[in-house]
C-alpha cells in the first residue's frame, strides 16, 4: 500500500463523519483525527484554508511512502477513494462497466449530493444564517422535497434489501447513513423503513466509533463566531 499516514480533519456529526466511519471500517483507529472548532470559524483561519479554500470538513491529508502529501476535501471523492485503496476490505465493488459499481456510484453520489443539498438548505436556513436572511418559503420547499420525492425513493430501495446497495453493507452506507441521520435529526425519515436501517448500521462497531462524539455537534451556530464569517 502506497500510503504511508492519514489525517482526517474532522468536527462532530458533520459530513467528515462519513470518511471518519469508513477509516474506521477499513483501519480500526489506525489514523489521526485533527478536530476542527467549527463554531470558533477553525475553518476560516489562513492555515486552514490553505488546505481548504472552501473552509469545511472533512479534509483527509495523504501522506504517501515517498513522503509527498496531499488532502482531499470533498466527502464523496475521500469516500470513493479510500474504498478503492483497500478493495481487500471489499466495502466497494470493483472499478469497472458492471452494473454493481454503477449502482454503487450512484447511491454515493445520490446521497452526497442530491440529498446533502435539500438537508444543507434547511439547515442553514434554520440554524445557521441569520434571522434577517432566513427564508421560510426555502425551508418549506425542501423539507416537501425530501418528503414527496427522496423519501419514497430510499424507502423501495431500503424495502429490496437492507444496505444501500443490496445484501451486503458497503461504502455507499457510510454515506447514506450519515444523510439519514443527518434528516432524522430534522424530523425527516421518521418511516420504519428508515429506523430499521439505522438499527442495522448502529450495530456496526465502525459506526458507533465514529458518532461517538455526536452529542458535541451544536445545533445553532448564531452565537458563535462562526456567524461573522458564514458565507454559505
Amino acid at each position: 500500500m502506497p500510503i504511508q499516514h492519514l489525517k482526517l480533519y474532522h468536527a462532530p456529526a458533520s459530513r467528515s463523519v462519513r470518511v471518519k466511519w469508513l477509516l474506521h471500517e477499513l483501519l480500526g483507529n489506525a489514523f489521526e483525527v485533527a478536530r476542527v472548532d467549527l463554531c470558533a470559524a477553525e475553518q476560516y483561519t489562513d492555515a486552514f484554508l490553505r488546505i481548504n479554500p472552501n473552509h469545511g470538513v472533512p479534509v483527509l491529508e495523504i501522506t504517501r511512502n515517498d513522503g509527498s502529501v496531499s488532502w482531499l476535501i470533498e466527502s464523496a471523492a475521500i469516500v470513493t477513494f479510500l474504498a478503492d485503496a483497500y478493495p481487500e476490505a471489499s466495502l466497494a465493488p470493483p472499478p469497472g462497466a458492471s452494473a454493481a459499481r454503477a449502482d454503487y456510484l450512484q447511491m454515493l453520489h445520490f446521497a452526497a449530493t442530491w440529498m446533502d443539498m435539500m438537508l444543507w438548505q434547511i439547515r442553514a436556513h434554520e440554524h445557521v444564517l441569520p434571522h434577517a436572511e432566513q427564508h421560510p418559503p426555502t425551508i418549506a420547499r425542501y423539507r416537501n422535497k425530501f418528503l414527496t420525492e427522496v423519501e419514497p425513493q430510499l424507502i423501495a430501495r431500503l424495502q429490496r434489501a437492507p444496505f444501500a446497495c443490496g445484501d451486503t453493507f458497503s461504502a455507499a452506507d457510510c454515506v447514506l447513513g450519515h444523510t439519514i441521520f443527518w434528516a432524522r435529526g430534522y424530523g425527516l425519515c421518521r418511516d420504519q423503513v428508515f429506523r430499521d436501517y439505522m438499527s442495522r448500521l448502529s450495530q456496526r462497531a465502525a459506526f458507533t466509533a465514529a458518532f461517538a462524539d455526536a452529542r458535541e455537534f451544536v445545533l445553532d451556530v448564531r452565537p458563535h463566531p462562526l456567524s461573522q464569517h458564514f458565507t454559505g
